[in-house]
């Protein structure tokens, strides 16, 4: 058995990148004085404004925030999920990268999002993110340990896509790691919902750290960072405010759920 306590960190980040490492590190010193295993940050943790700003301040952001997670997650002892930060690609373009870092600071598993987030939204919001980002080449990324489990990354925009998690699973994953800047738009409806879906048709836990607020001028998300059960169940939801979702993550209520649903090991396609 695994057992153990995981914090989904809620930020409220913006266009200033020393502002958001100390926001983050100052919630991650939270979370590790409550003796988290495992804390996640939310996706562009280190930076969130515009698109075409965040692309041009690629290098700048990248060159901060992968240090600031190899020494944070070492001076706290903790597993660390890096949200997301854009690292340049070449060709004026960025990719939108997840890390996972282990208490000395090394990295264990990295994730490039593959799914990007070109949309119009009902009251007018449109985003573009192939135009500035490129599609990671690996499509499934799971961690083994026999300290926090196997987790599965992906990163916002994937939660709407299924067969991406079957696709995890089969690499018994337990927990399914999502960080996200979901749109206050979407979120209100769908952010919630998927979540919840995730973890019930692949029985496992969701892990789920967020954005919330108003970034810069026009950017707003819907925060409800959370942490949810192989059962579906909400186990903590961080609401509006800055802060994070903390529940206990315990690979025997996996087994337990997976004993009375074994929809997995019952697949045919």
């Amino acid at each position: 058995m695994i057992k153990y306590k995981a914090a989904a960190i809620q930020m409220n980040s913006q266009p200033d990148i020393d502002h958001n490492l100390d926001q983050a590190y100052s919630l991650l010193k939270k979370a590790s004085e409550n003796e988290v295993r495992l804390a996640g940050l939310p996706e562009n943790f280190a930076f969130l404004g515009d698109l075409d700003l965040r692309i041009n301040r690629a290098e700048q952001i990248a060159e901060k925030a992968y240090p600031f997670l190899k020494s944070v997650a070492k001076e706290f002892n903790i597993f660390l999920l890096g949200g997301s930060y854009p690292v340049p690609a070449g060709s004026g373009k960025t990719y939108n990268r997840s890390v996972l870092l282990n208490p000395k600071g090394e990295e264990v598993a990295r994730y490039d999002k593959i799914h990007l987030f070109d949309v119009d939204l009902p009251d007018g919001e449109s985003y573009r993110e192939s135009d500035f980002v490129n599609a990671g080449k690996n499509d499934t990324v799971v961690f083994s340990s026999d300290v926090i489990g196997n987790l599965g990354m992906t990163i916002c925009y994937d939660l709407r896509f299924p067969e991406l998690y079957r696709k995890i699973m089969i690499e018994k994953a337990d927990i399914l790691c999502i960080p996200s800047a979901f749109t206050e738009t979407t979120g209100r409806d769908h952010w919630q919902p998927l979540l919840r879906a995730r973890a019930i048709e692949n029985t496992a836990y969701v892990f789920a750290p967020a954005q919330t607020g108003l970034h810069g001028e026009k950017r707003k998300t819907f925060g409800h960072s959370m942490i949810i059960d192989p059962w579906g169940d909400v186990l903590h939801d961080a609401g509006k405010s800055i802060g994070m979702a903390i529940a206990e993550i315990n690979t025997d209520r996996i087994s337990n759920v997976r004993q009375q649903i074994p929809s997995l090991i019952h697949r045919v396609i």
